[in-house]
């Protein structure tokens, strides 16, 4: 199927925060509750609709463990969207977040949307970070923020969504020149 644009996504985050959970729901619209550790990173797309133009999601899910950080920065490379996740069961994955960001931001385009996601939302008794922690973490640091559960799917598909039409408002301000190579729109 032929597409206006191709967005490249890298998701990011500590390990376990449900990275791959998240994506495997908004590509096969399905949870998987036992799923082994990534190593280096996995891959999948989907195709969306916005503004009536065929775009087609191509995201790349990265390992959250330490010792990969250094394989996952060369994804950055071309990323128009990035997705920082963390659990919102364990502060520990919240309080990573300015090392995550620092990294997206060293390695990737300046212009790349970076939408925020406390996953496992579906877990509210278990909360360790509140919704409004999360939520001033990115209007400190400009990102677009939502909770959501890749167990329920709530606000999976949103997020993804929500992510694709602000680059794709950004095509049409002019902020991406997609005649350049470097970065990877079309």
């Amino acid at each position: 199927m032929s597409y206006a644009y191709l967005f490249k996504y890298i998701i990011i985050g500590d390990t376990g925060v449900g990275k791959s959970c998240l994506l495997l729901q908004f590509t096969d619209k399905r949870f998987q509750p036992v799923h082994d550790l990534t190593i280096g990173v996995e891959f999948g797309a989907r195709m969306i609709t916005i503004d009536n133009k065929p775009i087609k999601l191509q995201i790349w899910d990265t390992a959250g463990q330490e010792s990969f950080r250094s394989i996952t920065r060369s994804y950055y490379r071309g990323a128009a969207g990035a997705l920082l996740v963390y659990d919102i069961t364990r502060r520990e994955t919240f309080n990573h977040l300015a090392s995550w960001l620092e990294d997206a931001r060293q390695h990737a385009n300046a212009n790349m949307t970076i939408m925020l996601i406390g996953n496992k939302c579906d877990l509210a008794h278990r909360r360790a970070v509140t919704t409004e922690e999360g939520e001033q973490f990115a209007k400190d640091h400009g990102l677009i923020f939502m909770e959501a559960s890749a167990k329920t799917a709530q606000n999976v598909e949103e997020a993804f969504i929500k992510t694709a039409a602000t680059i794709y408002k950004k095509i049409q301000d002019g902020v991406f020149d997609v005649s350049n190579e470097e970065f990877q729109l079309i």
